[in-house]
C-alpha cells in the first residue's frame, strides 16, 4: 500500500514564498484595488494581527460569508498565518442557514457583506433568532456597516506592533497537520456535513492543480468559481499563490462582464461549470471581443454535451481543456489530459491524479468487474482528517485502509478512465433494473433540443419506481417533449426511457452549478408533465 502524499508546507509558508518570489507581480485586480504580492501578504499579516489583537487564537474558527474579492483573499491568509481555521458560508445561504454553520463550527468572527445584490447578509442573520454564543465579531468587508459590526478598516486598525510580531510567531509555527479550513458539504444529500482538512492536505489541492493545468506566474486567473466552494478556494486562489498567477476575483456570473474582462487583462484561464462555456458560445456580441488569450479551461459535471466541447474546442482558443472529478471530502481525484479527445473529456472524468487511488466496489466492499457500475472509493495525501464533530459518519466515510467512500457511483473503462454514472442515493430501480441517472441524462443531451437535463426517480406502482426528466430546450418550446419521448424510446432501453418530462424554463442549481434533485423530488406533481406511456 503506498503511502498518502502530503504537502510538506502549510498556507502560511506558501504565502510567504509567494511574496519572496513574485513580490512585485499583479497579485490580485479586483476593481479599483490591484495588490502586488507582496502588498498581499503585508495586508493578510495585519488582518492577522487584528486577529490577535481580538483574541482570536490558534485553532479558533474564523467565518467567511461574502462573494469573490480581495477582503476574501486577504482575510483568508491573514487568519492562516494567526493560526485560525477558516470556515466558509454559502452566499446562496439564508440566515437560520449560515446561522447554523456558525453555531455547529464555533466560529469566533465572521467577515461579511452588506448591500450585495440586495441582501444585507447581517441582516439576514439576525433576523435568524439563532443564538451564537461564540461569536464574538462581526466584520463588514463592503458594504454598510451596522452598529453590531465594525468596517473592514476599523477592524484592521486594531493591529499593533505587538501583534504583527505575534502573528509572525504563530505563522511560522503552523504545521503541516493543523487544520486549514473547515468546508461544509452543499447539503444536497441532506444536512451539510462539516469537511476538516490540515494544511499539508489543502495545499495539496493546490499544488496538484497547479501541476495539472501548467498554471504559472505569466497567468491571469478569471475566477467565476465562488471561494467559498473547495474548487475556488483550493483550485483558485491556493493555486495562484502557489504559482504567482494573477487572480481577477468575479462577485458574480454575468457574461457580458466576463467577456469584457477577458479582453481587458487578457485573462489565459478561465475555469467553471458546462454553462459558462455554453453561455459564452451562445453570446451574440462574443466575437466583438478579443478572446485570443484564453489557454486554460476546466470544468466538471456527469452531463456534459460531447457537441459542447467540440464547440469549445472548435470556436474558442483554449489549448488546453480538461475535466475532473472532485469532492470537497478529497480535492480533485481525476482529470482527463489536453490530448484526449471531446467525446473522452465529456463523457469521462479521466484518470485518477498522481497519487490517488481509485476503485469501484459493490454493497460489501469487493471491487467489480471492469465495466460495471459501483461506489466510488478513493485514497490519497488529500482525502480529509474528519468530518466535523462526527465521529460515526467519519467511520462510515473512511473505510479500512482510509479509504473514502464517495457515495458515487462510478465505472472504470479497460483504458482507465473513470466515468460518473450518478450518486448512490439517486440511483433508481426499474422493474428490477438499476437505471443511473446521469447515463438517462448524457443520452438526453444528445437530443438537439435538449440544452439540459436531470432525471430522477419517482414512485411507480406497477414498476416499483420510474425515472422523471426535468429539460431545458434550446428553443424554449414547451411541446418538445412529445418528440423528446419518442425519440428516447429508439436510443436507449425502455426500462431507461423516462416515463415523464417536464419542460423547465431553467433547472435549480447550487452556486457552483450542480442541480439540486431533491428540489426537483419537492417539485413533482405541478409542472407540465408528458407521458411515455
Amino acid at each position: 500500500m503506498p503511502a498518502p502524499v502530503i504537502e510538506d508546507t502549510t498556507i502560511p509558508a506558501m504565502a510567504a514564498a509567494a511574496a519572496s518570489r513574485f513580490g512585485d507581480r499583479l497579485a490580485i485586480a479586483d476593481e479599483d484595488n490591484r495588490l502586488s504580492y507582496a502588498a498581499l501578504l503585508e495586508q493578510a499579516r495585519t488582518f492577522g494581527a487584528a486577529l490577535v489583537a481580538s483574541g482570536v487564537r490558534p485553532g479558533d474558527r474564523v467565518a467567511i460569508w461574502a462573494y469573490n474579492s480581495a477582503e476574501w483573499v486577504v482575510a483568508l491568509l491573514g487568519m492562516s498565518q494567526a493560526g485560525a481555521v477558516l470556515v466558509p458560508i454559502n452566499t446562496r445561504f439564508k440566515g437560520v442557514e449560515a446561522a447554523g454553520l456558525l453555531r455547529r463550527s464555533r466560529a469566533r468572527l465572521l467577515v461579511t457583506v452588506t448591500g450585495f445584490l440586495d441582501t444585507d447578509y447581517v441582516a439576514m442573520l439576525d433576523a435568524a433568532g439563532v443564538e451564537l454564543p461564540d461569536l464574538e465579531t462581526i466584520i463588514v468587508a463592503r458594504g454598510t456597516t451596522p452598529a453590531s459590526a465594525l468596517p473592514w478598516d476599523g477592524f484592521l486598525a486594531r493591529a499593533t506592533a505587538r501583534t504583527r510580531a505575534e502573528v509572525d510567531r504563530r505563522g511560522a509555527e503552523v504545521g503541516v497537520h493543523d487544520h486549514s479550513d473547515i468546508l461544509f458539504t452543499s447539503g444536497t444529500t441532506g444536512v451539510p456535513k462539516g469537511v476538516v482538512m490540515t494544511h499539508g492536505r489543502t495545499v495539496g489541492v493546490a499544488t496538484d492543480w497547479v501541476r495539472m493545468t501548467g498554471l504559472d506566474a505569466d497567468d491571469r486567473y478569471l475566477m467565476v468559481n465562488p471561494y467559498f466552494h473547495m474548487f475556488g478556494l483550493k483550485a483558485g486562489i491556493l493555486a495562484c499563490i502557489a504559482s504567482g498567477a494573477a487572480m481577477l476575483p468575479q462577485p458574480v456570473f454575468d457574461v457580458d462582464r466576463v467577456l469584457a474582462r477577458v479582453a481587458q487583462w487578457d485573462v489565459t484561464v478561465l475555469p467553471g461549470p458546462p454553462t459558462l462555456y455554453q453561455a459564452i458560445l451562445d453570446h451574440p456580441d462574443r466575437r466583438r471581443h478579443d478572446l485570443s488569450s484564453l489557454r486554460v479551461a476546466v470544468t466538471g459535471a456527469a452531463d456534459i454535451p460531447v457537441e459542447l466541447v467540440r464547440r469549445v474546442r472548435d470556436e474558442l482558443p483554449f489549448s488546453t481543456i480538461i475535466t475532473g472529478y472532485g469532492l470537497t471530502e478529497a480535492g480533485t481525484v481525476s482529470a482527463t489530459s489536453a490530448e484526449d479527445d471531446a467525446e473522452t473529456v465529456a463523457t469521462t472524468v479521466g484518470r485518477p491524479r498522481p497519487g490517488f487511488e481509485v476503485r469501484i466496489v459493490d454493497d460489501h466492499d469487493r471491487d467489480v468487474p471492469a465495466g460495471q457500475a459501483g461506489e466510488v472509493v478513493v485514497r490519497g495525501g488529500t482525502v480529509m482528517a474528519a468530518y466535523l464533530d462526527d465521529p460515526d459518519a467519519t467511520t462510515e466515510a473512511l473505510s479500512g485502509g482510509l479509504w473514502l467512500r464517495t457515495g458515487d457511483l462510478g465505472v472504470i473503462d479497460d483504458q482507465g478512465y473513470l466515468r460518473i454514472v450518478g450518486r448512490a442515493k439517486d440511483m433508481f430501480i426499474v422493474g428490477g433494473f438499476n437505471v443511473y441517472p446521469a447515463e438517462v441524462e448524457n443520452a438526453l443531451l444528445h437530443h438537439p433540443e435538449v440544452k439540459q437535463a436531470a432525471v430522477i426517480g419517482v414512485p411507480d406502482e406497477r414498476l416499483g419506481e420510474v425515472g422523471m426528466a426535468f429539460v431545458v430546450t434550446r428553443s424554449g418550446d414547451p411541446t418538445a417533449a412529445p418528440d423528446i419521448l419518442a425519440w428516447s424510446r429508439g436510443q436507449m432501453a425502455n426500462y431507461k426511457v423516462p416515463r415523464t418530462i417536464d419542460v423547465v424554463e431553467e433547472l435549480p442549481v447550487n452556486a457552483t452549478g450542480k442541480v439540486l434533485k431533491d428540489v426537483l423530488r419537492a417539485q413533482v406533481g405541478g409542472g407540465r408533465h408528458v407521458s411515455a406511456t
